[in-house]
């Protein structure tokens, strides 16, 4: 926790310190700049939900698509091979007394609709719809201990996930800066009870109800509070956001509740020319354990143990975002971003994340 805080405090420096350096440009620069480039300067990374807040009348629907890749375990800070996990870690529920499936890579592909609207100039109104497909590859070892490889096997889910609908409320504008709370709810609209044929340590493929990390959903309502800053002078652009996932229910219809999550995203642009953005970004998060069990959910693998879910994360990110400077396209934004975890404590053994990138389009009139 307390390298999670030094990365949350070194990222708000990093912000702090772009900012007092793009104070010092002209401000006479700045404003030579149509408010086009101005609001470009603003947009926040892709990946980043809610950061900026439109105009009395103004609508914004987007496309993102998001890829994040996983391979390998770990437990805290240290990597585990599938033969360690086997031999090291007790099964919780029930005998045989070991793990003996362990998943060795996974993919997840999230197309993300968007759209935004602004009753007013002090508020927008904001609605996201998610599909996604996750792949977990597993491997099975043979009998009830020992390190011997029986084979390996595949699960794969898709569907549509949580619906999230939000209000972002401008609480304070003076020149460049900008202030807004983020105020949502995620609608459990996710599948809770997904299932798959798996390969058993005796040789049988039954099939079972897989474990949470394959779920579609989270089965709660749940609040999403936030609160965002954006600034800009000359050619570079910053901001800050704080974000939460706060479980309003104790459990769901399954008898679990995933474990709160707190996320600081950081990010910084500049505006290489006129169409063209370049930003950097840091993000930290924390996100607590899963609370509760699903009594379906009891095979020998890490994944289905509720205490191998949640930890802390900071990552590293880059990418860019283009908006044509033709009259008829300027109402259009492309970009696209990646970003790799430079840290990882987990509450393992779980999977860890290799990278995650993002694509999409938006369109604003």
């Amino acid at each position: 926790m307390k390298l999670l805080t030094t990365g949350l405090m070194a990222g708000a420096m990093c912000v702090y310190a772009m900012g007092a350096q793009a104070q010092d440009h002209s401000h006479h620069q700045h404003m030579n700049h149509s408010g086009h480039h101005a609001e470009h300067l603003d947009a926040a990374p892709l990946a980043v939900m809610g950061g900026h807040i439109h105009n009395k009348g103004e609508w914004m629907l987007s496309y993102r698509y998001k890829h994040m890749d996983m391979d390998g375990n770990r437990n805290g800070t240290n990597d585990l091979s599938p033969e360690q996990i086997v031999t090291n870690f007790v099964n919780p529920n029930g005998p045989p007394a070991n793990f003996r499936v362990v998943p060795t890579e996974m993919t997840m592909d999230m197309h993300m609709f968007g759209a935004m609207y602004a009753p007013a100039d002090w508020l927008t109104l904001m609605a996201m719809g998610m599909y996604m497909q996750k792949d977990m590859t597993h491997i099975t070892f043979q009998g009830m201990a020992g390190t011997t490889r029986l084979g390996e096997f595949t699960t794969e889910t898709s569907g549509w996930g949580d619906t999230k609908l939000s209000g972002l409320f401008r609480v304070y504008q003076q020149g460049a800066h900008t202030i807004h709370l983020n105020a949502g709810l995620s609608l459990p609209t996710g599948s809770i009870d997904e299932q798959d044929t798996v390969l058993a340590p005796n040789g049988m493929r039954p099939t079972l109800r897989l474990p949470y990390a394959m779920q579609l959903g989270t089965g709660t309502y749940d609040a999403l509070p936030g609160i965002t800053y954006t600034g800009h002078s000359g050619n570079w652009g910053w901001g800050a956001q704080y974000t939460g996932e706060i479980r309003l229910e104790s459990d769901n219809d399954e008898g679990y509740s995933w474990g709160d999550k707190h996320t600081l995203n950081t990010w910084a642009g500049y505006q290489a020319t006129d169409w063209l953005l370049l930003q950097a970004n840091a993000s930290a998060s924390t996100q607590s354990e899963i609370d509760g069990r699903d009594p379906l959910i009891a095979a020998p693998v890490q994944t289905a143990d509720p205490d191998n879910y949640g930890g802390e994360t900071i990552a590293l990110g880059g990418g860019f975002q283009i908006k044509p400077s033709m009259a008829e396209l300027r109402n259009l934004t492309f970009g696209a971003e990646i970003s790799v975890p430079v840290y990882q404590d987990l509450n393992g053994p779980q999977m860890e994340t290799d990278w995650v990138g993002t694509a999409g389009l938006k369109v604003t009139f």
